[in-house]
């Protein structure tokens, strides 16, 4: 049984969004808006809703912008309490919670994701911690994907992998498990791989961004060698940590958008249009009108 809640969470965002150039040339990917908000602050939501009180940012050159999001703004603050507009003044005062606090941390060569968590260590110490992927945007109800693990690792005290079943086909694009069934949602985590040929994947459930990690994973990543993609592999570190402790994998309930693509960012930006207060009308009008036109 865990006795400690998961109080921090780390977002690895020093990765340069490649694929979402020239959009990502001078700023960073995690900044990209999904209607009215940037993915990173979908991330520290879901992060702050499964109890999280300091968000941990891996950030590398260009993520400037990240530090000034979550930062006071002093000036527009001013200006839109001024004119009256206090509706908007709200949403940039509540972008975070007064009682969460933000670390940055820096990782100056992008050397895998293992790299990124083990930059972290001094800043989330000895105990559980979460780890969010902001590229992997989760539609889900509350407490969200992340709130779920958090309340699954109370019960067990083990670390947790998000899975989800993708084709066949593509198993080549993720970490792939192999467990073994425990109920409906959960499965005790057997093996990890990453990103294996189609033929050599031991299933299709590919791990999906959300992580709750014991602190001994830092240990394993200290001694982990450079892997796929000549990269330290957080994959190949779990993998070492399952010859000494259980870990589960998790099903979860909600709808990913990879959003690190940008078909996949399209359709969360769709998605999320259609749930929005202010668009869903009209936006749903649209896409009817949209489709009748093809």
């Amino acid at each position: 049984m865990s006795e400690t809640p998961i109080r921090k969470v780390v977002f690895p965002v020093a990765g340069r969004g490649t694929r979402f150039l020239p959009a990502t040339k001078a700023t960073a990917k995690e900044m990209l808006p999904v209607v009215d908000k940037p993915l990173i602050q979908y991330a520290a939501e879901e992060a702050v809703a499964a109890g999280a009180r300091t968000l941990i940012f891996v950030t590398g050159r260009n993520k400037g912008a990240i530090v000034d999001h979550f930062d006071a703004a002093q000036e527009l603050e001013s200006e839109l309490e001024a004119n009256g507009r206090h509706e908007l003044l709200a949403s940039v005062r509540s972008v975070l919670p007064t009682h969460v606090q933000c670390v940055y941390v820096r990782q100056p060569r992008p050397l895998g994701l293992g790299d990124a968590i083990l930059r972290a260590r001094a800043a989330v110490g000895e105990v559980a911690f979460g780890v969010i992927l902001p590229d992997d945007l989760i539609l889900d109800e509350p407490p969200g994907t992340l709130g779920r693990m958090a309340e699954l690792h109370a019960e067990s005290g083990d670390g947790i992998v998000a899975v989800e079943p993708v084709p066949a086909e593509q198993t080549s694009r993720y970490g792939i498990v192999s467990t073994r069934p425990r109920d409906d949602r959960t499965a005790v985590l057997k093996g990890i791989v990453e990103k294996p040929h189609p033929d050599e994947a031991p299933s299709n459930l590919a791990v999906a961004g959300r992580y709750i990690l014991t602190p001994e994973i830092f240990e394993v990543l200290e001694r982990t060698p450079p892997g796929a993609g000549n990269e330290i592999q957080l994959t190949d570190a779990i993998a070492e940590l399952l010859k000494t402790r259980e870990m589960l994998a998790f099903r979860f309930p909600g709808k990913r958008f990879d959003c690190g693509s940008k078909l996949g960012y399209v359709e969360a930006t769709a998605q999320y249009a259609l749930q929005h207060p202010e668009l869903k009308r009209d936006y749903a009008s649209f896409i009817k009108s949209l489709a009748a036109s093809l």
